[in-house]
């Protein structure tokens, strides 16, 4: 009787083997699916994004704000090809005089912290004055020594044009003074073209134009904001991306 017990116990372990293969090959082969298809999809998603960016800039750079949520920027820049393709970063900190973007702190620790060149924008507002508004981001935005320009973001109409050419230059010179650096001015297209092209002559501009190539042959643009419609891996929904004359890989 021992025996035989003995040689039943050794026929349902030796039973239980292929068993145990199998679920082990089905296991590996998943992961090596799970694998290849996220290889796959992060490729497609470079190579969506690189195609998108029009040919013979010096760089391409970015800008996010708390309408892209909390961005994993490790998942982007560590575990993605993106830190040999994205160059600069701009975000936002602050709209008018008393909106602070959310999420500014978490992209300027998470970017400083895997040294990607980057920067500060405000949102101008009319609602208030512009000494007020520049208090105001001066309140949120300290200064670092490798920090790309502050940025101006005008989008909104004035009553007429010079009260807003007015507004913008007590806010740009009031950062300018504070922070030692002269701020760039990002604006569309058609306001470049109906407001400012004749103003601001010792300012830089980046300027906002999605249909065709940017054909203005004008020094002060500086960026060129040619989509608003872009898609990376680690950022939900669409961001804006942009190429640069200024800057050099």
């Amino acid at each position: 009787m021992t025996k035989k017990k003995k040689q039943s116990r050794k026929k349902k372990s030796t039973d239980f083997k292929p068993l145990f293969i199998i679920i082990s090959l089905v296991i590996l082969a998943y992961f090596l699916f799970q694998q290849f298809y996220l290889n796959k999809n992060k490729k497609n998603s470079i190579f969506q994004f690189v195609e998108q960016v029009p040919k013979g800039y010096n760089s391409i750079g970015i800008d996010v704000s708390h309408h892209q949520e909390k961005i994993d920027w490790d998942k982007i820049f560590l575990h993605n090809a993106y830190d040999t393709i994205i160059d600069f970063v701009y975000c936002k900190v602050s709209e008018g005089k008393s909106i602070t973007d959310k999420n500014w702190s978490h992209n300027r620790n998470s970017l400083s912290k895997l040294n990607i060149r980057h920067g500060a924008y405000h949102f101008f507002s009319l609602s208030s004055t512009p000494e007020e508004q520049a208090a105001h981001f001066l309140s949120i935005y300290t200064p670092q020594e490798n920090d790309l320009p502050p940025v101006l973001d005008v989008e909104t109409e004035d009553k007429n044009n010079e009260d807003l050419v007015y507004k913008m230059k007590k806010w740009l010179q009031t950062v300018e003074d504070a922070t030692g650096r002269r701020p760039i001015i990002y604006t569309s297209l058609h306001f470049f073209e109906t407001k400012f092209k004749n103003e601001f002559q010792n300012y830089k501009f980046w300027i906002a134009a999605y249909r065709g190539k940017l054909k203005i042959n004008d020094k002060r643009i500086i960026h060129w904001q040619f989509t608003d419609k872009a898609k990376l891996i680690g950022i939900d929904g669409y961001i804006d991306a942009s190429v640069s004359f200024l800057f050099n890989k």
